[in-house]
């Protein structure tokens, strides 16, 4: 029996949480897979009804699990909290204590989507990129972080640190060289090294690392350059290994060559339960309108099934079912394409469902 805690959190994660179940039970179903679901509650959803994003209760739940489902925390109605009491507090909080510091970030562009992206055909043709972001470090967790006044009494200073350790590079560079092993075996490593120090050290340590991995071709780039190279030739990149912000702000990008940002999955490794969630957002604008894209969530529920349980053809049948429902022609409202069938987020789920029973 393997245990998951299901966080929906807030705006469409419920929705597109719900449609991960459904195809997660049916996958279970046909491989013999016995999987037992708790629901906790995180992000705004938990600071209403019990003023915390992530109550003890829920923590509890997935220290205990073996898996982590995850939806989407946040929303302008919890805007005005302090940072350190909005939703996302919740989600950075599991990472950091979880020790989930390897994020993989799959672009893989299906065959059927290729004229949904906004770039030419000839530039996403083929795009299958990683991006390896760290987790818990970097500006998002370093101190000193906040705002207070400045010294000349003129107003505020907001200050964020980027500070990165040997050790952390070590370990998400590691994750890196052996994952590009098990692909096209070529490692791009994104810094700002002509400017920032902890990119320097980060650049550094990478580079000594190869030494260990000599059947891996590595090579080193500027964000910045990054940015512009993934909309001007993908295809050159295998496994993008990147610092939390890099990563953070280069995997929406890369969500372009995918079609949408519906699209994208994402799996939280390190040494806790993996946590697994759809990089897209909250998106309230479109909550409880059935419009939301579940693949995303579907595809991380396939991740979840692949990393945390072992269950490879299980992974493998649901990737094949949401190739196979949109080779049919069917799109939600954000990958739609003339001449194709649109459907909501219950249905586009039960489609993919049924396609894994199916097998």
């Amino acid at each position: 029996m393997a245990r998951i805690a299901v966080l929906p959190g807030d705006g469409v994660g419920p929705e597109v949480v719900w449609e991960a179940m459904k195809v997660l039970k049916s996958a279970g179903g046909r491989f013999g897979i016995h999987l037992e679901f708790e629901e906790g509650i995180v992000g705004g959803a938990a600071i209403d009804r019990l003023r915390t994003p992530l109550p003890p209760e829920t923590w509890t739940l997935c220290r205990a699990s073996d898996a982590i489902l995850f939806g989407a925390v946040g929303g302008p109605r919890w805007d005005s909290l302090p940072v350190d009491r909005r939703p996302e507090r919740g989600l950075l909080t599991l990472r950091k204590d979880l020790q989930l510091y390897a994020n993989l970030r799959p672009v893989k562009l299906f065959p059927p989507l290729i004229d949904a992206s906004p770039l030419k055909r000839e530039i996403v043709e083929g795009v299958d990129l990683l991006v390896l972001r760290e987790l818990t470090g970097g500006l998002y967790f370093a101190e000193p972080k906040g705002i207070w006044p400045t010294s000349d009494g003129r107003g505020e200073q907001g200050v964020d640190t980027l500070n990165y350790t040997t050790p952390e590079i070590e370990r998400i560079a590691r994750v890196g060289f052996q994952i590009a092993g098990r692909r096209r075996r070529h490692l791009t490593s994104v810094d700002k090294a002509n400017v920032l120090a902890s990119s320097q050290l980060w650049r550094r340590v990478v580079t000594t690392m190869a030494r260990e991995y000599p059947d891996i071709e590595l090579d080193h780039i500027l964000v910045d350059n990054c940015a512009m190279q993934l909309i001007r030739e993908p295809r050159r990149f295998d496994v993008l290994l990147a610092e939390n912000t890099f990563g953070d702000i280069l995997s929406d990008e890369a969500a372009m060559l995918a079609g949408s940002i519906g699209m994208l999955p994402s799996a939280s490794l390190g040494e806790g339960p993996g946590l697994y969630e759809p990089i897209h957002g909250s998106a309230p604008d479109i909550a409880d309108q059935d419009k939301a894209n579940p693949l995303a969530a579907i595809l991380s529920a396939a991740m979840l099934l692949r990393h945390s349980l072992r269950q490879e053809p299980a992974a493998a049948a649901i990737e094949i079912a949401v190739l196979d429902v949109l080779e049919q022609g069917y799109r939600t409202m954000d990958i739609m394409q003339p001449g194709k069938k649109q459907v909501g987020t219950a249905r586009m789920g039960d489609l993919v469902a049924e396609r894994v029973v199916k097998g």
